[in-house]
């Protein structure tokens, strides 16, 4: 009976890790379960010509994309300044020390991390972003209204 129980917890953990594949395709749910085997609270988004998995893995919350084939597109998870590269707090300290953090991204695509930081004061909103680690662009910036 023991037995029994247990599985059925396996089953139903299983079951729910995968929650929502119904209009995932095969492919797609094959390759997501090779790449993070160990994933749990999985949700899909479909997109026109992607597939969008946010879970969370590692004691992280991270989302994966994925085309049509089961080709992963990119993984994107938030992250704390600490963990960004040395060379990137420092510029932040040193040439945006007047806007806070309003959101920080680490974004894995083709064996190259990149990082994209929205900073904000009263007047603006800016969005900068860096390959490789070493400085930042400015991607967007925008006056608030």
């Amino acid at each position: 009976m023991k037995k029994i129980i247990i599985m059925l917890a396996i089953t139903v953990c299983t079951l729910s890790a995968f929650a929502g594949e119904g209009k995932v395709s095969q492919k797609v749910l094959d390759a997501f379960k090779t790449e993070f085997s160990t994933a749990t609270n999985v949700t899909w988004d479909v997109g026109d010509n992607y597939y969008k998995a946010t879970f969370n893995y590692n004691e992280k919350f991270v989302f994966a994309f994925f085309d049509e084939d089961g080709e992963v597109l990119g993984v994107t998870r938030y992250i704390m300044q600490e963990n960004l590269p040395i060379k990137l707090q420092t510029d932040l300290n040193k040439y945006y020390d007047q806007y806070w953090i309003s959101d920080l991204l680490e974004v894995n695509k083709d064996n190259t991390t990149s990082y994209y930081i929205t900073l904000e004061n009263a007047d603006t909103k800016l969005v900068l972003k860096s390959s490789g680690g070493s400085n930042w662009s400015v991607y967007d910036k925008e006056r608030k209204s």
